[in-house]
């Protein structure tokens, strides 16, 4: 490894093209570079690295499969660097997840936590066209619905008026906790959910918190909206130990 790349290496004992990674890896933050940014090209990089061609690309192919960077090809290609997408992030951790079994309640006493935070900061960043946006999105779960597939929709819509305020919380790392959290509620909740007969009651709850939390965001009071976002989540995971209790009890009866 040559002295531009010194300090970046790993003491580890793997294999080179890994630690060619992680060496990229902390270049990439301590040179502070962007998505878009050009990676050395592979010729620069195996001089750098003192390794064969082969290696390099094995640890390009690497860093493109985590999605941090793009291979262009033709006269200007080579790697450039990526901005993870959410959703890629978001599925890995939720395929490490699924073999841990978390529970509707688990998610809760974690939502518990964030989703009040999540809605105080997105206070004095909603737009008009956002306050819209929660308005409707609450208004759509206002009718009872006709059918499992607008039950569905219902709920989709429900964790969407959440995701609104972690876009708007103003800390990527709510951001994330916010919208992942959604997101295994919709893997792990909702569609088991929907099998089990409507929950008016919760669907009523969730309403009259969405319309309050919509009344305390137009006033811009913090202190309100964090009171109702935590009575809301306590509501909410009150309602899911009960259907936890439910699908324990239809799998037990064989239903």
């Amino acid at each position: 490894m040559k002295k531009s790349w010194s300090g970046l290496d790993t003491t580890r004992r793997v294999k080179r093209a890994d630690q060619i990674v992680e060496s990229v890896k902390r270049w990439v933050v301590l040179q502070d570079m962007q998505p878009g940014d050009r990676l050395p090209n592979e010729a620069t990089l195996m001089d750098e690295f003192d390794c064969a061609r082969g290696t390099v690309r094995e640890a390009l192919k690497s860093l493109e499969v985590q999605g941090l960077i793009t291979i262009k090809t033709g006269p200007n290609g080579g790697a450039v660097l990526a901005q993870v997408p959410y959703p890629l992030a978001s599925q890995l951790l939720r395929n490490y997840l699924h073999f841990q079994h978390p529970t509707g309640p688990d998610i809760y006493q974690l939502r518990l936590l964030v989703e009040p935070q999540i809605a105080e900061m997105a206070v004095e960043h909603l737009t008009d066209a956002d306050l819209q946006e929660l308005n409707r999105l609450t208004e759509l779960c206002a009718t009872p619905p006709a059918s499992l597939d607008a039950r569905l929709e219902q709920r989709i819509a429900e964790l969407e008026f959440h995701n609104v305020l972690a876009d708007r919380c103003g800390n990527p790392l709510f951001a994330f906790l916010g919208r992942f959290l959604n997101d295994l509620i919709k893997d792990l909740v909702i569609y088991k959910k929907v099998q089990l007969p409507e929950q008016r009651e919760f669907s009523e709850a969730n309403l009259h918190f969405h319309r309050a939390l919509n009344t305390a965001f137009q006033q811009r009071d913090k202190t309100l909206v964090k009171t109702l976002m935590t009575e809301h989540m306590l509501s909410a995971q009150a309602f899911n130990v009960e259907l936890e209790g439910q699908l324990a009890g239809g799998l037990l009866s064989g239903s």
